[in-house]
């Protein structure tokens, strides 16, 4: 069975007769410092300690597709460009592996796409695995890109600033995915320079997926 979770969100502000653009906080870049790598969760190899995002603005027109762009959008491509297969250990004990493909991760103007698939290879997979920010944050707003070159960290394009503006990401819902069940999910994210044609793409206690080609 294939499945697949969609939220796209779009904010305008409106005054006088005219119409003031939307502005788009978080998704932007962060300077990693220097530290120690944080612990992992699962099998997967540890990536540097994640700092506080930085609310760096774009306007929507530069990060923000609207509700009807984004449910329209292509479908996954049949190509994988990278792939990741890891063990998950429940809360309770029980471990899941599940696999990752990366099917694109392209520019879009001054913003970029990240589409991935996940597919449960043995056990059933709480597709809500620490894939978001916080416990009740159903959604894929913690998957990040990481350029190694430059120690640069993108986080998911969000529809304004503050704690409650929703990511411009797939939402999960606290799915549970059984054996054999795959899942199509999906980011925005600020573009990396042009100069940068190769990322690391971090799941919490999935893994880290390292030289996934930008296009």
């Amino acid at each position: 069975m294939r499945k697949t979770f969609v939220l796209a969100v779009a904010a305008v502000a409106l005054t006088g007769c005219g119409m003031v653009p939307t502005v788009i906080g978080g998704g932007g870049q962060e300077k990693q410092a220097a530290t120690q790598p944080a612990a992992a969760t699962s099998t997967s190899p540890s990536v540097p300690a994640d700092d506080a995002a930085s609310d760096t603005a774009l306007t929507d027109q530069d990060a923000a597709p609207t509700p009807e762009a984004a449910e329209s959008a292509p479908p996954q491509a049949d190509s994988v460009i990278a792939t990741h297969t890891a063990k998950v250990r429940g809360s309770s004990g029980e471990v899941t592996t599940v696999k990752i493909d990366i099917t694109e991760l392209r520019r879009q103007g001054r913003t970029a796409v990240l589409r991935w698939t996940i597919t449960t290879l043995e056990g059933r997979f709480n597709l809500h695995s620490g894939l978001g920010r916080g416990a009740l944050d159903y959604s894929v707003s913690a998957v990040s890109l990481v350029d190694p070159v430059n120690a640069k960290r993108y986080r998911v394009a969000r529809n304004g600033s503050g704690d409650r503006a929703a990511c411009i990401c797939s939402a999960t819902q606290g799915a549970f995915m059984e054996k054999g069940e795959r899942t199509d999910l999906y980011a925005f994210y600020a573009a990396p320079p042009p100069d940068v044609t190769k990322l690391t793409v971090e799941m919490p206690r999935v893994g880290v997926i390292t030289d996934v080609p930008v296009s």
